[in-house]
């Protein structure tokens, strides 16, 4: 190994001791992002970087953190190490490496902003209801005289929900419409 080390030059000498740390760092992220560690709290060592939104927060396009730096070292020296032998050219070398690290960056960055727009906030907004069409499940007195319930769809999901109406008895099976929202989580049906 010492052999091997010696032989090297400095160029390469230095790609491996960007190499070998950054693949250990990033290995040591990915199973903390897959086990849950990375998560709210702990050391924060990322560096937000605000490119023109004046809240950093609601910006899904951070550059500047600790995982993209790692990332583009990886990309970078990997890339460096790999195809020493085919460019002869340093400058080219760096050149060609340095736009593999920011692909890598902009690939990952780019996997994340997938995965976090498949999130699910699990709130749901009751008034889109409002207009639909719902099966009576549980009598629904008349004359606001006490509370039903009713199946609709609601945000993409069947959901179970208290209901009222302002006229006659409406029956288990029976086909409403919803009409509006009281108090912010009852539905006010009537007949569909």
């Amino acid at each position: 190994m010492q052999e091997w080390w010696s032989s090297l030059e400095i160029f390469d000498k230095v790609l491996w001791c960007i190499a070998v740390p950054a693949s250990l760092i990033f290995v040591v992220e990915s199973v903390m992002t897959f086990i849950g560690m990375d998560s709210h709290g702990g050391l924060d060592v990322d560096f937000d970087g605000d490119l023109g939104s004046g809240d950093v927060e609601s910006s899904p396009f951070q550059l500047f953190t600790f995982r993209n730096f790692i990332n583009f070292f990886l990309g970078f020296s990997w890339t460096a190490i790999a195809f020493r032998s085919l460019i002869p050219s340093q400058a080219i070398l760096v050149l060609v490496s340095a736009i593999a690290g920011a692909g890598l960056v902009a690939a990952v960055m780019y996997m994340f902003y997938g995965l976090s727009r498949m999130q699910q906030s699990g709130n749901m907004d009751i008034t889109q209801a409002v207009g639909k069409t719902a099966e009576i499940y549980l009598t629904v007195p008349g004359f606001k005289n006490g509370l039903g319930k009713v199946h609709v769809q609601v945000q993409g999901t069947l959901r179970e929900l208290d209901a009222i109406t302002e006229g006659e008895t409406l029956p288990s099976g029976a086909l409403v419409r919803v009409i509006g929202v009281v108090e912010d989580r009852i539905l006010l049906v009537g007949i569909a």
